[in-house]
């Protein structure tokens, strides 16, 4: 039994698309939110600048009694996971590795595809990590850099994002993958629209509720669930706007953000 806090970051709102899948499968976990949203995008940085984020966003959750951080950013976990495990005594884990392998074990033609940010996709790390469970499998990667505005304006189910989504999955389509990742914790806000864009036939992948499980799994083998039968607390700390972050974080979370968000000079850490 392990009744601290998971600390969750990602570099604005996309994250908790992943703590929403927390939440679901952890009913009993406190969890600390931290989003980057004076930063964002991560996607479009260079790898020095987004290991210096992610190192800053890290020591700002250690402040917390936590027992694990969970790096919910795809970019921040493509490019950064291990300089951070690296540096900090606590668990880490991040999106990719667990997004990667469950693609694999529900890929059937051995074709799986990957949407990201610029930075995601040019590290190549879902396909890597993929690989290194199955060196057999065809990955096909493609950067999707216009999903995550389209997401914070609120374009979920627009004809708009219909033919961005056309325009930038054709090429997905035609090679007949039938697993796509969805590489970015924006992107399964528009799962609606990629969905009916790729067919029934495809599967998609949330690295959310990979992680969530993945989490639920370490836990569960460790003895670290927590089984207060308390009601959890949530924390959310940003960067930036508090105000846009408990209106547009309700739309990720699907479920209104009650509790008080408070703003980080991050740049202290």
């Amino acid at each position: 039994m392990d009744d601290r806090a998971i600390g969750v970051f990602d570099s604005g709102l996309g994250g908790l698309t992943a703590v929403k899948q927390l939440m679901a499968q952890l009913p009993h976990e406190r969890i600390v939110y931290f989003g980057d949203t004076g930063r964002v995008p991560y996607g479009t940085r260079s790898v020095e600048t987004v290991i210096k984020y992610v190192m800053q966003d890290i020591r700002f959750l250690m402040q917390f009694d936590l027992k694990m951080i969970v790096v919910a950013c795809g970019t921040a976990s493509a490019i950064a996971l291990d300089t951070a495990k690296a540096s900090f005594d606590l668990p880490i884990i991040g999106v990719v590795e667990w997004a990667a392998k469950q693609a694999v074990h529900v890929n059937r033609n051995g074709k799986i595809g990957v949407i990201g940010t610029q930075g995601t996709i040019a590290s190549d790390a879902y396909a890597r990590n993929i690989k290194a469970v199955e060196p057999k499998r065809q990955v096909l990667s493609i950067a999707c850099p216009l999903f995550v505005p389209l997401v914070e304006n609120g374009y979920l189910d627009h004809a708009a994002t219909a033919m961005i989504v056309a325009e930038y999955l054709q090429p997905l389509k035609d090679a007949r993958v039938d697993t796509l990742i969805l590489g970015c914790t924006h992107y399964p806000l528009l799962k609606k629209v990629i969905a009916q864009f790729m067919g029934d036939d495809v599967h998609l992948i949330d690295p959310g509720v990979a992680i969530a499980t993945h989490v639920h799994t370490i836990l569960q083998q460790q003895d670290m669930l927590s089984v207060t039968n308390i009601s959890p607390t949530f924390r959310y700390f940003v960067s930036d706007s508090v105000e846009n972050f408990a209106r547009l974080g309700s739309v990720f979370l699907q479920r209104p953000i009650l509790e008080l968000v408070e703003k980080v000079d991050i740049e202290r850490f």
